[in-house]
């Protein structure tokens, strides 16, 4: 099948996997803890956004040449991506946290106000996801990553 000689995708799969499956051995050695859920979340060390956005850049960049075309369109695809992983989804994160927090305190103060007792089968209260973008080091440690992939990939098996 003629997907399977697309370099520059297989690359980007590969560095979106990568970066996925190492968050959890990352996350064991600062926390001692294992969290397999990290392999579909999004947020984390690295990205795995940036990871797929440069090495699809870099694998191109070996395809077509740094002066093509296509180049330029993905090398600005990628910056939008990192951009947007460390702005606008970082932020929605931290927001997230804090409307988390005045949750649980608002149910504290409501339960302590009216005395209310818990009754049996009460409904959790869903969390809003607070994992949602990356700091600036996440990023720039998916972009690294991400770029190796592609070089090495070029270098030892194309």
């Amino acid at each position: 099948m003629a997907i399977f000689n697309n370099i520059p995708l297989l690359a980007a799969l590969f560095g979106i996997i990568f970066a996925q499956l190492i968050k959890i051995p990352i996350k064991f050695l600062i926390t001692r803890k294992l969290d397999w859920k990290l392999m579909t979340s999004t947020g984390g060390m690295p990205s795995s956004h940036s990871a797929a956005v440069t090495s699809l850049t870099t694998a191109i960049a070996y395809e077509t040449g740094i002066d093509s075309p296509l180049f330029a369109v993905s090398a600005i695809f990628a910056v939008i991506v990192m951009f947007d992983a460390t702005g606008i989804r970082f932020q929605a994160g931290q927001q997230a946290i804090i409307i988390n927090q005045m949750r649980v305190d608002f149910q504290t103060f409501v339960q302590e106000a009216k005395g209310w007792q818990k009754k049996d089968g009460e409904q959790k209260i869903q969390e809003l996801k607070t994992l949602l973008g990356h700091k600036p080091s996440e990023v720039f440690a998916g972009a690294v990553t991400g770029v190796l992939i592609s070089i090495i990939i070029y270098t030892y098996f194309v």
